[in-house]
């Protein structure tokens, strides 16, 4: 995901962090148009810092303000634009990250506790970035393109222009439905019959059988993707998963969803090559655009030190 800055941490706390008090002041140190940002708030962020960059204490403490700052004026803008980060979307990216180091959510929170960061530390963090992904899409989507000859050029500079082969997937989406204002009891019932409903599941072709046997299930396709079209965790997931089968049930807004893995080929093009570069070609010219629009957030805003 976009997360790939907490690696550091985790190999941290796999060595060992001693425990640390938590500062407990609240004393507000910065004014951001009428948001205040604590003591603790750039104690806890800059420990958080320290714990994925490797900073000293000083250091840590003026990038946790400046980034808190950042977060601040991001979160209004997205308030300004009609973006919601909702609790379960903060939690998802929060699950991922635990994933992606073979760990439980609740021994991630663990692991940060010991290291003296609350957890909610972190997930504020990632509701200001997924917000602020968000309000960029939206504000900014429409204004980038990349050129066919953009593409071509950046190939020839790259290592990419000899890559001739490629994953093409069939895919469809299987969606679990659980209502927002379900009980727990409904949302343990739910996820234990998305367990047998990926127990059960022998291939597309046979999906009807299987899913008719459970109410509000939705079978939707998704169609032809080359592996360079997907996200980062979406490939990974479906690279482990084989064809007829289902990738782990993943907990959103609207349930429990799944990717059934209809087919899989492997193509001789330079469609993947092309796909790629195009994705970060957008990619870096959303970043420009990110960083102007911030930039131009600071310069309106009213900051205040104390």
């Amino acid at each position: 995901m976009r997360f790939r800055f907490l690696i550091p941490l985790f190999c941290l706390i796999l060595l060992g962090l001693p425990q640390q008090s938590v500062l407990a002041q609240t004393s507000i140190k910065v004014v951001v148009n009428d948001e205040a940002i604590t003591s603790y708030d750039i104690a806890q962020r800059a420990r958080l810092i320290s714990m994925t960059q490797r900073k000293n204490k000083s250091v840590a403490r003026r990038l946790a303000k400046e980034e808190l700052i950042d977060d601040k004026l991001k979160m209004t803008e997205a308030a300004r634009v009609r973006v919601s980060i909702s609790d379960a979307e903060v939690n998802e990216a929060y699950s991922n990250i635990a994933r992606s180091v073979k760990m439980s959510p609740s021994n991630l929170s663990s692991a940060l506790r010991r290291g003296g960061v609350n957890p909610q530390t972190l997930k504020d963090r990632l509701k200001a970035q997924l917000a602020w992904s968000q309000v960029v899409r939206n504000l900014f989507q429409a204004k980038i393109n990349v050129t066919d000859s953009d593409v071509i050029a950046a190939l020839r500079k790259s290592d990419k222009k000899d890559q001739d082969t490629s994953i093409e997937y069939e895919l469809k989406q299987v969606i679990v439905v659980v209502p927002k204002k379900s009980s727990g009891g409904f949302k343990s019932k739910r996820q234990r019959e998305s367990a047998q409903i990926r127990k059960t599941f022998n291939g597309c072709e046979q999906a009807g059988s299987v899913l008719s046997q459970y109410k509000e299930v939705v079978l939707r396709p998704v169609g032809r993707k080359l592996e360079t079209e997907l996200p980062p965790n979406m490939r990974e997931s479906i690279a482990k998963t084989g064809v007829g089968r289902l990738t782990k049930a993943q907990k959103t807004d609207r349930g429990y969803e799944m990717i059934a893995v209809c087919d899989k080929q492997e193509i001789k093009s330079d469609i993947a090559a092309r796909t790629e570069m195009k994705s970060e070609l957008r990619a870096k010219e959303g970043e420009s655009l990110s960083r102007r629009h911030l930039m131009d957030l600071r310069r309106r805003a009213t900051i205040v030190e104390r």
